[in-house]
């Protein structure tokens, strides 16, 4: 049987205040917490830079604004938001692209563990989870989607992505019917 990981990516104080739903971050607890009944691994996914943000090219369109920022990202941008925040032990994987994978070691760190099987979740459903369910893909990783664990902006985005595009390469489900 396959090694699962539940991954939490994004979910960051930052982050997760410009997305309001006050119903998110209960669905995205309940997912953590059946995986870690199931003694599945938790690893978190935050995205930060180093003080000037040399990781960035100003052409890059998601991330290029931020050269015009302090030169020193606050530390605090990082925190996971505080109703799901890592507990001692929890990996936390910090990228520097949207896919989690993207100037990560998230890929050395699941493969050390025996890690096939992966459980997505987070904010954004057109950003990070996008991204890294299609690198997730190419790197032949068995997939899940928690689709209400997962938030966008745009809800008809979410909506294609969980319903046409995700199931694809993954199979997509609710927290209340996933049984790790």
């Amino acid at each position: 049987m396959a090694q699962q990981a539940l991954l939490v990516m994004d979910v960051q104080r930052v982050v997760v205040a410009r997305f309001p739903d006050p119903a998110y971050l209960p669905r995205l607890q309940e997912a953590i917490a059946k995986a870690r009944a199931a003694g599945l691994p938790v690893i978190y996914v935050t995205v930060g830079f180093r003080p000037g943000y040399p990781e960035v090219a100003p052409q890059n369109r998601m991330f290029g604004g931020l050269k015009r920022m302090p030169s020193a990202p606050d530390p605090a941008l990082s925190d996971v938001h505080p109703d799901v925040a890592p507990e001692p032990g929890d990996p936390i994987v910090v990228k520097r692209r949207v896919s989690a994978f993207s100037g990560s070691d998230l890929d050395l760190l699941l493969r050390a563990q025996g890690i096939t099987h992966l459980v997505l979740t987070g904010i954004a459903t057109g950003g990070v989870v996008l991204s890294t369910l299609r690198e997730a893909a190419d790197l032949d990783y068995t997939l899940t989607v928690l689709a209400d664990a997962c938030l966008d902006a745009d809800p008809e985005v979410h909506t294609v992505l969980t319903t046409k595009v995700f199931p694809m390469q993954a199979d997509v489900m609710d927290t209340a019917t996933w049984a790790p």
